[in-house]
């Protein structure tokens, strides 16, 4: 990629994030007051602290469209963080609701990203990683991320794909 082509890159070093974790099981253990056992909160936060970039918000809502849906609002009115990272709901149970609601909220959907995190995932795990719904995609003018609900593969995404094009995909939304 030439450099004309990245030249507004140097403005989005510091990106703003929110993540939004899609399960029932933790969503029920936020309402029970329990300890939340989610490995994804700690190991974003880290990563994105080592990428110098700030994490605004951390939500767990359960698997269902209409919570999805108001919690993105929510988020994007109040915070406004260049990047929201979803954590499950893209597999193929009947619950997994994620990619059905995004799909129909998108007004542009970026099908590279899941094509290349299921050849990165497939090299992590072979065939099963097929199984896996994960795809991108802009929604009011902020670029979401729907991941699964596997710490690992958040650690790949964000690590291999988002961390390294967060910033171009800005300049490219934004200028």
């Amino acid at each position: 990629m030439s450099n004309e082509h990245k030249k507004d890159d140097f403005k989005y070093q510091q990106l703003s994030f929110s993540l939004i974790i899609i399960s029932d099981s933790r969503y029920k253990q936020l309402q029970k007051n329990e300890k939340i056992d989610d490995l994804t909160i700690p190991l974003v936060k880290d990563l994105l602290t080592k990428w110098k970039h700030k994490l605004y918000s951390v939500d767990i809502i359960p698997d269902e469209a209409e919570f999805l849906k108001k919690k993105l609002r929510h988020v994007i009115e109040s915070l406004k963080p260049n990047i929201i990272i979803t954590s499950g709901g893209t597999g193929i149970s009947k619950r997994d609701i994620t990619i059905e609601t995004m799909l129909k909220l998108f007004t542009k959907e970026l099908k590279g990203f899941g094509e290349l995190f299921r050849y990165l995932s497939y090299k992590q795990i072979g065939p099963t990683a097929i199984l896996s719904r994960a795809t991108a995609g802009i929604y009011l003018n902020t670029l979401i991320f729907n991941l699964p609900g596997s710490p690992k593969a958040v650690e790949l995404a964000l690590s291999e794909i988002i961390l390294k094009m967060a910033p171009h995909a800005m300049a490219m939304l934004l200028t």
